[in-house]
This record gives structure tokens, sequence and C-alpha cells, in this order.
């Protein structure tokens, strides 16, 4: 009896092990606390954008992974693009901004 109580014991630990490595972050794969952190990161900030009346929210998209934040699509002016990246930028968060926006 004793062998096999260990031989489990022995198995969920391995399974456990093998679970948290499953979900550690890599440099090109996120965690999973990381993707919710990036989820709500990148909220905030379209909500920003959103919040900001000059800019067209709906054709800036954003996208987030590992707290860098990247701004793509078309605005009006060169203006535009600078205030988008300034207001994600002032974002509580942000460690950066790749800011991949063209004039349309």
């Amino acid at each position: 009896m004793k062998t096999f109580t260990k031989t489990l014991s022995a198995f969920f630990m391995a399974l456990t092990l093998l679970t948290a490595a499953g979900c550690a972050s890599t440099q090109k794969h996120e965690g999973t606390g990381e993707y919710v952190d990036d989820s709500i990161l990148t909220a905030k900030v379209k909500a920003a954008i959103l919040d900001d009346p000059a800019l067209s929210s709906a054709e800036i998209n954003v996208e987030t992974f590992k707290g860098v934040v990247q701004l793509s699509g078309f605005v009006n002016s060169r203006s535009d693009i600078n205030k988008a990246a300034d207001i994600a930028r002032n974002v509580n968060g942000v460690t950066s901004v790749k800011n991949d926006m063209r004039l349309k």
C-alpha cells in the first residue's frame, strides 16, 4: 500500500510541475498572468484613446505584448499619430509604445 501511495504522490507532483511549466512565459509566449495584464492594458489604452474626441478610435488598433503597446491603423494627421502615442505612453503599466500608424 505504501508503494501505491508513493507512486500516486509522485504522479501528482509530476503533473503539477508540468502544468506549472506550461503556464510559464518565454520571450515569445506570454504566461497566463501576463496575458490577463496585457488585456487590461489594451482596454485601458483603447479607453484613453476613445476619451479623446479628436481621435477616430475606430481606426486605431491597439495590441499589447508583455507591456509593449503596438498602435496601428490610419489617422488624419501627423499630430493624431503623436497624440495617440502620447496617450498610450501615459497609461499606467505601459513599458513602451511601438507606433505603426499611417496617414490616410
